[in-house]
């Protein structure tokens, strides 16, 4: 039986799980980091909280032995990629990165690129006004200081860092509609959407109101890889990685 770490979180972590499932000989564990209050549990076994690094990924590894590692956490979760590709290195275990697509513009849309969260909030005063922040809750703080400018803050869980002085802070979880998003956008009068480059298959709706409101997009470049990473872009790509290091 090979027994295959899943490092979570993302809807593309749950589909693996899912598909993983049905594979005669095949066995997961999935972690999560914890970060969500209420997250969307995968099949199979599953473990919540980080591990305390690649130190205590390593331990947990020896501990617990795989046969392979699949990291399919957020595109803008960093260190915990960083951390998998060292200690995976360390035990020689085979591991893989399974990344979403990152979006592109379109004929259409207004893009300013951004290299992180203060490069954004550097450029954002220049923008616009009126803010609909959509990185989720972690790194809101990077745009506090900027009094003269409101934000409409959304995130599954509120914030537990500073938040900008003139805000609102709008609790939900998508997929969300375009028009629904569309109405929001209008509602508040937004001037200017700063989102990351989650990526995907499809495009985010997000991006598709404001694209049809003509409102232009900070977009959030994502972090780099770790070097000799090897990446895959799909689920059906991570289920062929994990047969031909394993059978």
């Amino acid at each position: 039986m090979a027994r295959i770490l899943i490092l979570g979180g993302t809807g593309e972590a749950r589909a693996l799980a899912a598909a993983l499932a049905d594979v005669p000989g095949v066995d997961t564990v999935s972690s999560l980091a914890g970060r969500v209050r209420d997250p969307r549990l995968p099949v199979g076994d599953v473990r919540i909280g980080g591990f305390g690094g690649a130190d205590g990924l390593d331990e947990w590894l020896r501990a617990h032995p795989v046969d392979a590692i699949v990291d399919a956490t957020h595109p803008f979760a960093a260190q915990i990629t960083s951390n998998a590709a060292d200690a995976a290195h360390r035990r020689g275990i085979p591991h893989v990165v399974l990344r979403r697509p990152e979006w592109s513009p379109r004929p259409g849309e207004r893009w300013h690129r951004a290299a992180d969260l203060a490069d954004a909030a550097a450029l954002l005063p220049d923008l616009g006004t009126r803010v609909f922040l959509t990185i989720g809750r972690q790194g809101v703080d990077a745009f506090a200081g900027l009094h003269a400018l409101w934000f409409l803050i959304r995130a599954i869980d509120p914030p537990d860092v500073a938040t900008p002085p003139r805000s609102t802070l709008l609790l939900a979880r998508g997929p969300f509609a375009v028009t629904d998003e569309i109405a929001l956008m209008r509602e508040h009068r937004i001037a200017v959407l700063v989102t990351k480059n989650s990526g995907g298959g499809q495009t985010d709706a997000k991006l598709d109101a404001a694209r049809a409101l003509g409102v232009p997009v900070l977009m959030i470049s994502r972090p780099p890889s770790p070097s000799e990473t090897v990446t895959v872009d799909d689920v059906a790509g991570a289920v062929e990685w994990i047969d031909s290091v394993t059978r």
